[in-house]
């Protein structure tokens, strides 16, 4: 099976730097995304939670499809032709929830708000051409881990809307840890491979406090 949160904990700092990073800077370690997660928000909140999200991983090509034309060897570009597969499904569930959740909830100062997560988009998506070995393969990697609690979010309100729930089909955890640490063999590539980890973690997590500051506007409203 993909990523899930407890193995994501209990993997910690097992799998070197990567697993370190994951354990620092993943999704998974935001209070407020946690609480989004396990369905604690109103339904305006994870209904914004999830148009944001498709701001940022709702449009094709996505991240992980450019990786792929930036893959370098065969196996980095295998996951990543799997995982592109996967993300497929997954943006088109992404899409159906928007659909579902309608109108994005009145909030003060959303303009800002919307550029904000383009500029997010732009980053990520110039992340992702990197021509620096490993950089976008780094980017997808953190993508697809980072997705085990995104997902979370958007089951969360597919839950509340009674909508159906499809099975995650991105790689399973093992293949992704291999692939981990077979770019971590080399030094450059490892370096590389983690930068463009921890930038997409650093945008998510840039989404997530703008959620959460969006949430505070509407109560305060």
């Amino acid at each position: 099976m993909p990523f899930d949160t407890a193995q994501i904990a209990r993997l910690g700092g097992t799998w070197g730097a990567m697993g370190s990073l994951v354990a620092s800077d993943g999704s998974a370690n935001h209070p407020y995304l946690a609480g989004l997660a396990e369905n604690l928000e109103p339904l305006r909140d994870l209904a914004d939670a999830a148009h944001f999200i498709c701001v940022l991983h709702g449009r094709h090509p996505g991240l992980v499809d450019y990786a792929l034309d930036h893959a370098r060897v065969s196996l980095e570009r295998d996951w990543l032709e799997a995982a592109a597969d996967a993300f497929a499904t997954e943006r088109a569930y992404l899409v159906r929830i928007v659909a579902a959740a309608g109108p994005l909830p009145s909030t003060p100062g959303h303009a800002e708000s919307e550029a904000a997560a383009h500029a997010q988009r732009h980053a990520l998506d110039m992340l992702a051409q990197s021509d620096r070995a490993g950089c976008a393969a780094g980017a997808a990697l953190a993508l697809a881990i980072d997705w085990a609690t995104i997902r979370e979010v958007l089951d969360a309100v597919a839950r509340r809307l009674g909508m159906t729930i499809p099975v995650s089909t991105l790689p399973l955890a093992e293949e992704t840890v291999s692939v981990v640490d077979a770019l971590a063999r080399e030094a450059s590539m490892e370096r590389a491979m983690l930068f463009g980890a921890q930038q997409v973690f650093a945008q998510h997590r840039g989404l997530w406090d703008l959620l959460e500051a969006r949430a505070s506007a509407r109560a305060r409203a």
